[in-house]
């Protein structure tokens, strides 16, 4: 793998950077995408810390202009990116009846419009190099539904429903896409809820813990690798038994 090039967006905490190291040690080079200068410092931080080929760049993932520019400077630099993990993502909740336009629209816009700006800005690479790896992270929102959510859990299972019609679509070219979603995962956003909040969410889970960034990106890194080869439009849940199907 030490000639291919991940993409991996909102890769500058939580479970992108779990991605990313992964991947990096798996013998990617990396890229990792953040918002801001100041993440995307980080992200080339970490890459370097850990010993891994790559850097962190500033990507705004609701913006062709962006995202051209972003794809155009890794393809220059390095090379076109084969491996495409779309992790940036963000939530608005609100109940319907209060939620607002831009709530529903920036929601949207970020998780769900973004990957197909860059699954289509990845894609001619890969058709090129007749080899690629398109991977979603999900949630298992976009299953069950959560009240308050409706526009984050539209966006996922909108995610789904694209990685798998676009899988048909590019099979015959050896490129998998899918989609991997996590249950609770002990990240940052995790660790601000209350005790209360946590004890009823692990009731829900058979395993009886959250999860950990690194068993979602050991999931990413199957999929991305020679040992996913043969996987293409199929959802992963890790989610400790919370949904299954």
């Amino acid at each position: 793998m030490t000639d291919k090039i991940a993409l991996v967006t909102g890769a500058s905490r939580g479970i992108g950077q779990a991605i990313a190291l992964q991947l990096g040690k798996d013998g990617f080079t990396v890229i990792g995408t953040s918002t801001t200068q100041s993440g995307a410092a980080s992200i080339t931080e970490y890459l370097g810390d850990a010993g891994i080929g790559g850097e962190g760049m500033v990507l705004n993932v609701t913006s062709s202009v962006s995202v051209t520019a972003v794809i155009k400077t890794i393809s220059e630099k390095y090379a076109a990116p084969l491996v495409l993990v779309n992790n940036a993502g963000i939530t608005k909740d609100n109940i319907l009846m209060r939620m607002k336009e831009d709530e529903w629209n920036d929601v949207v816009n970020t998780n769900l419009s973004s990957i197909f700006r860059l699954s289509k800005s990845c894609v001619r690479g890969m058709t090129k190099a007749k080899w690629g790896r398109i991977i979603s992270i999900s949630s298992v929102v976009g299953a069950m539904g959560n009240a308050g959510q409706s526009n984050y859990a539209a966006t996922k299972a909108g995610m789904e429903g694209f990685s798998r019609s676009l899988a048909k679509e590019l099979g015959s070219r050896n490129i998998t896409i899918n989609c991997v979603a996590p249950g609770f995962i002990d990240t940052d956003m995790t660790k601000e809820l209350s005790e209360d909040n946590k004890n009823m969410m692990l009731a829900k889970i058979p395993l009886s813990r959250l999860g950990e960034p690194e068993e979602v990106a050991a999931v990413v890194a199957f999929l991305a690798g020679d040992g996913g080869a043969y996987v293409t439009g199929e959802t992963i849940h890790v989610n400790g038994g919370m949904y299954v199907s």
